[in-house]
């Protein structure tokens, strides 16, 4: 099972170079075995093009202790392990510095929902977080950053908006499996691109442009999502 959840973390991390999402190694993906109480993660700072499957990192879920592993998890770690343990139903989570999406996430914006592209993969905005207070900073910075985006969703359904800005750093998504997480950060950062060049359009037209027609939002979210979902085999 172990073995099988590496092999999945692994593709999974591999989509980030592959779809432009990651420079250098600014990114990582993870997995979770609820049953086993472990979360599997990218090593801190391997190369996409040398690490593999047997490179990722076994973490206890229950107390972040690192099991049987040559390398250092990502350093994100932290982060991972408390988006697992306050959102229960999610099996996987990616985090990158994807460029429209963190051109979002720096200037503090949320990414409105715009079109049916948005809609088809998130229900309504995808939010970004306050500004982290100095003391969160300074003190377990990472496991911080999973207490904002926890916060961020205490009104909010994290199944149908599987995606986050944390502010002046980056996004993150999760999703059933590693695989899903890396998938909806793909979507996210296309339709960031996509949001800012509409906004940047409705501006320099004097077009004031907020958000899309929700009775649309809701058709293109619930034909793939819910027990009504008809898109799809």
């Amino acid at each position: 099972m172990i073995d099988k959840l590496k092999q999945a973390v692994y593709e999974a991390n591999l989509a980030l170079p592959k779809n432009n999402l990651v420079t250098l190694t600014w990114g990582n993906v993870s997995g979770v075995d609820r049953e086993n109480d472990v979360m599997v993660i990218k090593p801190s700072g391997v190369s996409y093009d040398e690490m593999k499957p047997e490179d990722m990192v076994i973490v206890r879920l229950s107390d972040g202790e690192v099991i049987d592993s040559r390398l250092k998890p990502s350093s994100d770690t932290p982060t991972h392990l408390v988006l697992y343990r306050n959102f229960p139903e999610i099996g996987g989570v990616c985090h990158t510095h994807s460029r429209f999406a963190t051109v979002f996430a720096q200037m503090g914006r949320a990414i409105p929902p715009l079109g049916t592209t948005h809609a088809d993969y998130f229900y309504g905005e995808i939010p970004c977080t306050p500004p982290m207070k100095k003391a969160e900073i300074e003190n377990d910075y990472e496991a911080n950053t999973g207490e904002i985006i926890v916060r961020e969703f205490r009104k909010k359904d994290y199944n149908v908006v599987p995606a986050v800005l944390v502010h002046e750093h980056g996004p993150f998504t999760w999703g059933n499996s590693p695989e899903k997480a890396a998938e909806n950060a793909v979507v996210l950062e296309e339709v960031a691109f996509m949001a800012w060049h509409t906004l940047m359009l409705a501006q320099n037209s004097r077009h004031l442009l907020m958000s899309m027609d929700d009775n649309l939002l809701n058709k293109h979210f619930l034909r793939k999502h819910g027990k009504d979902a008809y898109y799809g085999q």
